[in-house]
């Protein structure tokens, strides 16, 4: 079972910023910047290329209103996506306010961030779906 799985099932908590029966949407807790988003499937499958044809279909459905409001929250171009799937054997992709290409380098330094912080960046982002 993979740290997504037992996020899922709620024995880990998390910033949620929305979910729907096949799929959740959390705040990473070591960002690579502030607003960053992690979409899962709730099924476990280790490779995004492995999620079934639909289901990879509405996740980005499902994650096309979370990148909208990161959009309005944050001062930034766009809202970028990356797969990366390294660090968790479980299909994710990730949501980041961009300015830059460089803004979606996973290899620099993670950022530190407050359950405060985390906090309040949820709420700005739940507030702005929809």
């Amino acid at each position: 079972m993979t740290i997504f799985s037992k996020i899922i099932k709620g024995e880990i908590p998390c910033n949620k910023i929305a979910e729907s029966d096949k799929f959740i949407a959390f705040l990473d807790i070591e960002p690579i910047v502030i607003g960053h988003v992690l979409v899962v499937p709730k099924l476990e499958i280790n490779k995004i290329f492995d999620v079934p044809d639909d289901y990879l279909a509405e996740m980005l459905v499902f994650a096309k209103p979370i990148a909208k409001a990161i959009e309005k929250v944050f001062d930034c171009k766009r809202c970028g996506i990356s797969v990366i799937g390294i660090e968790v054997p479980h299909a994710h992709m990730h949501l980041v306010p961009i300015n830059s290409a460089s803004d979606l380098n996973f290899t620099r330094n993670k950022l530190v961030t407050t359950p405060e912080e985390l906090n309040k960046i949820q709420e700005l982002i739940v507030s702005n779906l929809g």
